[in-house]
């Protein structure tokens, strides 16, 4: 029998939270109690459903494969542990005795419950996109234990559609594992890949017995060269698991992705094996010289990771010359899609203009789709939508507000100077004579609960049906209501909140020239948890002051010292949609400028403790290791811009979280910032070490109370992570906080948390002042 042909034109995958977050809003009543598992499973069916009726009306095709099966409730990476059967050994009363575990189990594992914390999230190679790592251990026991993907490849095959399954491929999901408590010295989870292939083995088979002919293996893992296992043990565990998946009897057709780069010497390794298909990254990626293939070479052309209308004429140049390395050639995107919103033409409040610059979800298929009838039918068959594509990026290189010159002027004649503050010793001197804090000082990252009252009065005011005055004292409200209440529990150093603030990034794109916000531009970061990520069209300027007017009055409120708050410019670029037509250091030197500005009338309001948070510091890292140094160079620049201006006296706060502080101590360092807090209480500080070993000389502050859980933190716990922390670094430098903002808490479960965390300060100060 004919082997079936990898489909001309698809995509590695496609938002799955729905274009209203349909599957959001199901999943949280689901947590609430409000739905039923079952009314829950039928909504995310229905969302299935729509998906891939959608993608056939945007042009793949229904029967062929082209259609992506990627569909999760939280996360793909916990989707492959609960398939293997890897839960986590604490929530090992969640397993059912044939060895499987149900929905309410599976949001236990990334939410904890109880004492038992959740599983460690990080963030998804260089995206905003955060995973639960899984945990692996000698004793993990690896077995079919999830037939979800199963079910739902046989659901779209009884609706008449024929789809490729994707899951994360075995190599990737066993570098992104952690070893589990206990492990021994040395081991490292690809040790059981011999024991994993099996399962996977297995699951291939159930997927052909439910029609499936091509199945798709995501193997990120192979293109980066940030992965601590040595590469030659990486690219031999790439070959033994691809012989022996191709190996198994009535198999679909293998499909491995392996999307975020170039697969360098991994791509050999794959193309020595029995697969059929090989995905390239030909955004980010290239194809080492000489590379010729008999295997399906699907090309990765459309940026899955941003939202700019491509070159659909350079794209399919591309496509063309990989004619030269093999003789079947497929298109793509670049990434999954899931890193992108919907559909452009949902955008009303966007001009007609941008929105001919845009290509989100939909839009992209659209291009796959003519890129794909291209190579079917000749390049002239497409050459007005390759016309139409060119004039858009000609328009937009042209445009009014691309190019401002007052802006590059500035950016032009920046010095040394204007990069570097003065001697540490000497700036904390002057701070701690005007701030006058205590051992072990106590503050939160910035923002409090975001309530419904709140929301409601942002979403009245933003339709007219309340005053500008009306909102801002309902702003001023909750101001003091988080002052009072942060006053009560005994913070040292208090924040106003946030409640004016939708988003951290996208309030600021509101109020800085060069940049558009979505109305239903809606992307997954983690669990149910979405973002509307800002779209970065032109050059970046500050118009007017943003926060200085809600610091100041929250200031007016305490007699402690307030905190400004502010996103730093590398984490403004990695949470938006950023333009592609300049390098990212040109772009994020403006936006520091910007905020450069916002700092000094802080600082001249009377603001003496000034936060500027990067959180994506890591996140933007490049994979690849020669591209590091200009990258560290040019983010830790923009910060060290936005904050070089200020006073000695004047202290300088920075924050990241999920961000593998090990890995980059060398440029947090380097931010030079006063105080840096620090992800640490689910990882249960595993951070400390790098601190120690690195010598930071600062103020730190790894977080004792993850916000990222419903769980709340006991005084015991906080006890256990602040003696941790002072077992490892100078008393002196240590901060007391939470891993990161508020705002997805509620009230009860924050006031009860922050209790204990300062319940648990007082008490180590009080053990240390008499020991």
């Amino acid at each position: 029998m004919t082997s079936p042909t990898f489909p001309t034109g698809s995509i590695l995958g496609y938002p799955r939270i729905g274009r209203r977050r349909e599957l959001k809003k199901a999943v949280e009543s689901f947590w609430a109690g409000s739905i039923t598992a079952e009314q829950l499973e039928a909504t995310a069916a229905e969302l299935r459903a729509v998906t891939r009726q959608r993608l056939v009306s945007l042009g793949l095709g229904a029967t062929d494969s082209s259609i992506p099966e990627a569909f999760s409730y939280y996360d793909q990476v916990l989707d492959a542990a609960v398939t293997v059967g890897a839960v986590p050994t604490r929530f090992s009363s969640l397993v059912r005795a044939d060895g499987t575990i149900d929905l309410a189990g599976y949001f236990t594992i990334a939410r904890g419950e109880g004492q038992n914390t959740p599983a460690e999230m990080t963030k998804w190679f260089d995206s905003n996109y955060h995973y639960l790592v899984p945990e692996i251990g000698p004793e993990t026991d690896f077995h079919l234990a999830s037939d979800r993907l199963i079910r739902e490849v046989a659901e779209a095959t009884t609706s008449g559609y024929r789809t490729r399954p994707v899951i994360v491929g075995p190599v990737t999901f066993l570098l992104l594992s952690k070893a589990s408590e206990g492990a021994p010295e040395g081991y490292q989870p690809l040790d059981r890949l011999d024991d994993l292939l099996p399962v996977y083995a297995e699951l291939l088979a159930a997927l052909t017995a439910v029609g499936a002919e091509w199945v798709q293996l995501d193997e990120p893992g192979l293109v980066s060269e940030s992965i601590d296992v040595p590469r030659d043990q990486v690219l031999a565990a790439t070959k033994r698991a691809y012989d022996a998946l191709s190996a198994v009897p009535a198999r679909p057709q293998i499909f491995v992705a392996a999307p975020y780069g170039s697969l360098d010497d991994a791509l050999a390794v794959l193309d020595s094996t029995p697969i059929e298909a090989i995905g390239l990254d030909l955004v980010r990626g290239t194809i080492p010289e000489g590379f010729h293939t008999e295997k399906t070479i699907v090309g990765g052309v459309i940026d899955g990771h941003n939202i700019w209308r491509s070159d659909l004429a350079g794209a399919f140049d591309k496509l063309e010359n990989l004619r030269e390395l093999s003789p079947s050639v497929a298109v793509t995107t670049s990434t999954s899609l899931f890193h992108t919103p919907h559909d452009v033409n949902d955008e009303p409040l966007l001009s007609d203009q941008l929105k001919s610059w845009l290509a989100f979800a939909d839009q992209k298929v659209g291009q796959v789709a003519v890129l794909a009838k291209g190579l079917a039918e000749g390049k002239a068959t497409i050459q007005p939508q390759l016309d139409a594509a060119s004039a858009a990026l000609n328009d937009r290189h042209h445009a009014v507000g691309v190019r401002d010159g007052a802006v590059r002027a500035r950016e032009a004649a920046l010095t040394p100077a204007d990069f570097s503050r003065g001697d540490y010793a000497t700036r904390l001197a002057a701070q701690d004579a005007a701030l006058g804090l205590p051992f072990l000082p106590t503050t939160t990252i910035g923002s409090f609960p975001q309530t419904g009252d709140i929301r409601k009065s942002r979403a009245a005011f933003a339709n007219g049906s309340i005053t500008e005055e009306q909102y801002k004292e309902a702003m001023r409200a909750e101001i003091r209501n988080v002052v009072e209440l942060q006053e009560s529990i005994g913070l040292d150093v208090i924040v106003h909140g946030e409640p004016e603030r939708n988003d951290m990034v996208q309030y600021f794109a509101e109020n800085l020239d060069g940049f558009a916000v979505t109305q239903n531009g809606w992307v997954q970061s983690y669990g149910s948890r979405c973002t509307r990520p800002s779209i970065l069209w032109g050059d970046v300027s500050r118009p007017s002051p943003i926060t200085v007017e809600w610091s100041t009055y929250t200031q007016s409120l305490t007699p402690k010292p307030v905190k400004g708050m502010l996103t730093g410019p590398v984490t403004i670029l990695a949470w938006s949609f950023v333009r592609d037509d300049q390098p990212l250091g040109e772009t994020a030197n403006q936006v520091a400028l910007a905020l450069r500005d916002e700092i000094a009338d802080l600082e001249a309001a009377g603001i003496g403790i000034i936060q500027v948070d990067e959180p994506a510091l890591r996140e933007l890292l490049p994979l690849k290791k020669k591209d590091h140094a200009g990258y560290l160079d040019w983010s830790v620049g923009s910060f060290r811009l936005a904050t070089a201006g200020v006073a000695d006296r004047t202290q300088i706060h920075t924050h990241l979280c999920y961000s593998e502080f090990g890995v980059v101590i060398d440029a947090i360092n380097n931010l030079d910032a006063d105080v840096t807090s620090i992800e640490a209480a689910r990882s249960k500080m595993e951070v400390v070490p790098d601190i120690q070993r690195s010598g930071f000389g600062r103020g730190i502050g790894p977080g004792v109370y993850d916000i990222h859980s419903p769980r709340v933190p006991s005084i015991d716990e906080v006890t256990d992570l602040i003696e941790i922390a002072l077992g490892s670094i100078p008393e002196r430098q240590v901060w007391v906080n939470p891993d990161c903002g508020l705002k997805t808490r509620g009230y009860d479960e924050t006031v009860e948390s922050l209790t204990n965390v300062l319940a648990a300060t007082r008490a180590v100060r009080e053990a240390h002042i008499h020991a």
